[in-house]
């Protein structure tokens, strides 16, 4: 009946399948186990093996291991072995008749023919009896190894080579009771093949040896003649040696020229060791001789090259001829390179030291500045003129001059913005106690007022009073400088008002003036003008009106002097520039060459005012609105004045 259980493979690992429940499991069933597995799987004994491949056996109840095959296990494998095959009963003849069973077979199971039966006891076709063994007799082992070992010793006696054929081997063993040791013919030719390994593996080993003690024997000889070099060759060796005993004691002549070719190997690579050990030894002693000649890191090799082969000590010594200018020169390199990192290294050192000292130098310093602070001598805005008289003689001060990097003044300077920042913050209390108490700083406020103040409000009360006046001192400065800015736009808008007054009563068309108007007449002519009312003072409206009969009167004088000069000329000649203009004369002003340079200046002073009033003042500036009205005022004044001084120029 067919098992229920298929074995299949998954992965390489071999699992089992019922076909009927569709179960599947790693261990094998019992329906597919053979009699020898069924005995061992009811044992609580379990082979395994370790890593390294050795078996051990495992007690699946009481979890003990053991190197050794327990008893039981081994009484159950002896049990579960095959039983031995039933002998075969001797054959019985009859005359004229044939054997009673069928016919035999060989060692692979298959049926021997008539004319392969003479080695089971049958006649052959001359009438000879073959061969016969008797089968009662088979040797029984109780271990496959037993009767493996017991088939090799029977091969070792029968001298059995590797090279034979199985069929050669089993003529030559068949008949000896031991050829049955292993009961299957896969077995027997399985050993026969490991028998066959071992011997050749041993017949190895045995030419090794020899040719190990063959090798030694024939370089002691090689030794013996000096004069055999490494270049030697074999045609001019073999005369030499032929006649030595141990040569002879080789026939093979391919091996003797081996083991020559080996020797010289050996001879070569001596050689080059020992050139190795020269080589290096000259080196050794140029790098000396190259320490001696006082060589500098910038020393070139064409002087270096005389030098050194002059040296006595390079001209007697021989072992120098082995060198190699490319070696000279190597060395040479070597020697001028460890010339320059030792430079270097020392150029190195010596800036680090600078550096260092440099470095305390400027700590020093520090911390003389840290105690002209300390003392009081070095605060916010505080000038650089007055610490230096305190910290000429100083050797903390003297040091540092002429030292790169960060002078003293830099350094002081940053001391004093460290002030400065300090200052900002108390500034900002105080400009908030100023701006809730409302209390306005004017060119005449007293500082005692202000401390005053500040000594009300608990933020500004543990302010010291030097601060105070510092803070004081560049807040009325600024209002001192803002109020004169603004005193010097006020004249600038001032004149411009004057100059645009004075071109529109030179430009009247209703009344004209002449050098005998006076200001009452002209006075109702221009009182709607916009220019009028921009003057609020009345009296500086009637200069801008004299100053213009002024300058009529002036021009009367010139046209009138022109005159009376071109009659009094002899000849009749004229003045070609008058001439050039029509016949009159004119009188201009002089051109002023400076007067780009003062606007310049004076714009520049005004942006400098500017500036300092908004970024660097203590106190807070007008808002920017206005500010900015005022710049686009004064900038319309200043086009608008420029534009009625170029019309003045061009009507005159």
């Amino acid at each position: 009946m067919a098992s229920v259980w298929s074995q299949a493979e998954s992965n390489g690992r071999v699992y089992y399948y019922n076909t009927v429940t569709k179960a599947t499991q790693w261990t094998k069933p019992e329906e597919l186990m053979a009699p020898s597995e069924r005995a061992l799987a009811n044992q609580p004994w379990k082979q395994h093996a370790s890593p390294e491949g050795r078996p051990y056996w495992y007690h699946s109840e009481t979890k003990q291991t053991t190197w050794e095959m327990p008893e039981v296990y081994k009484n159950a494998l002896a049990q579960s072995s095959a039983p031995p095959k039933p002998q075969m009963p001797a054959p019985q003849f009859v005359a004229g008749g044939t054997s009673s069973f069928s016919q035999p077979r060989d060692d692979y199971g298959e049926r021997i023919g008539q004319d392969r039966q003479i080695g089971y006891g049958q006649t052959d076709m001359n009438g000879t009896r073959g061969a016969t063994f008797d089968t009662q007799n088979d040797p029984n082992y109780s271990t496959f190894e037993e009767g493996e070992a017991a088939f090799i010793n029977l091969l070792r006696r029968q001298k059995v080579q590797p090279d034979w054929t199985w069929e050669q081997t089993m003529r030559a063993t068949i008949k000896d009771p031991q050829y049955r040791a292993l009961k299957d013919p896969k077995d027997r030719k399985a050993a026969f093949e490991k028998y066959a390994v071992e011997v050749r593996a041993q017949e190895k080993d045995r030419a090794k040896e020899r040719l190990a003690k063959l090798r030694a024997d024939f370089g002691t000889m090689l030794k013996r003649h000096p004069e055999i070099k490494h270049y030697t060759r074999w045609k001019t060796a073999r005369p030499i040696i032929e006649g030595e005993t141990i040569f002879r004691s080789t026939n093979d002549d391919t091996e003797r020229k081996q083991l020559f070719e080996e020797y010289i190997i050996e001879l070569k690579k001596a050689h080059i060791e020992k050139e190795a050990i020269d080589r290096k030894s000259a080196m050794d002693e140029l790098v000396h001789i190259l320490k001696g000649l006082d060589l500098e890191p910038y020393t070139r090799w064409a002087e270096a090259d005389s030098m050194i082969r002059s040296d006595d000590k390079f001209q007697e010594d021989s072992k120098f001829q082995t060198l190699s200018k490319s070696d000279i020169l190597t060395a040479f390199e070597n020697h001028i390179k460890s010339l320059e990192r030792t430079f270097n290294d020392e150029r190195q050192r010596e800036k680090n030291s600078k550096v260092r000292r440099e470095r305390q130098n400027r700590d020093r310093f520090l911390d003389l500045l840290t105690e002209l602070k300390a003392a009081g001598k070095i605060k916010a805005g505080t000038k650089w003129m007055n610490v230096h008289s305190e910290i000429k003689d100083d050797p903390r001060f003297t040091a540092m001059l002429g030292q790169p990097g960060s002078t003293p003044l830099d350094l002081f300077w940053d001391v004093v913005e460290e002030e400065e920042r300090a200052l900002r913050l108390v500034r900002n209390d105080v400009y908030d106690v100023l701006e809730d108490k409302r209390y306005e700083i004017t060119p005449k406020t007293e500082v005692k007022e202000f401390l005053s103040v500040m000594s009300t409000d608990r933020r500004t009360a543990h302010i010291p009073q030097d601060t105070l006046d510092l803070i004081f001192a560049r807040l009325h400065e600024k209002v001192v400088r803002r109020s004169e800015d603004d005193k010097h736009a006020s004249e600038r808008h001032q004149r411009r008002a004057i100059d645009a007054l004075r071109s529109k009563i030179k430009h009247l068309s209703s009344s004209p003036v002449t050098a005998n108007t006076t200001w009452e007449s002209i006075r109702p002519a221009i009182a709607h003008l916009d220019e009028f009312k921009s003057i609020e003072n009345d009296d500086i409206r009637k200069q801008a009106f004299e100053k213009v009969l002024r300058r009529l009167k002036e021009k009367e004088d010139d046209t009138s002097g022109s005159g009376k000069r071109d009659h009094r000329r002899p000849n009749g000649h004229h003045d070609p520039r008058t001439s050039a203009r029509g016949g009159r004369d004119r009188t201009s002003p002089e051109l002023d060459i400076y007067e780009a340079e003062r606007r310049k200046a004076m714009a520049d002073r005004e942006r400098q005012y500017s500036y300092k009033a908004g970024s660097t003042g203590l106190s807070p500036p007008p808002p920017a609105h206005s500010s900015h009205r005022s710049s686009e005022r004064d900038c319309h004044e200043r086009l608008s004045s420029r534009g009625e001084r170029e019309r003045e120029r061009r009507h005159h």
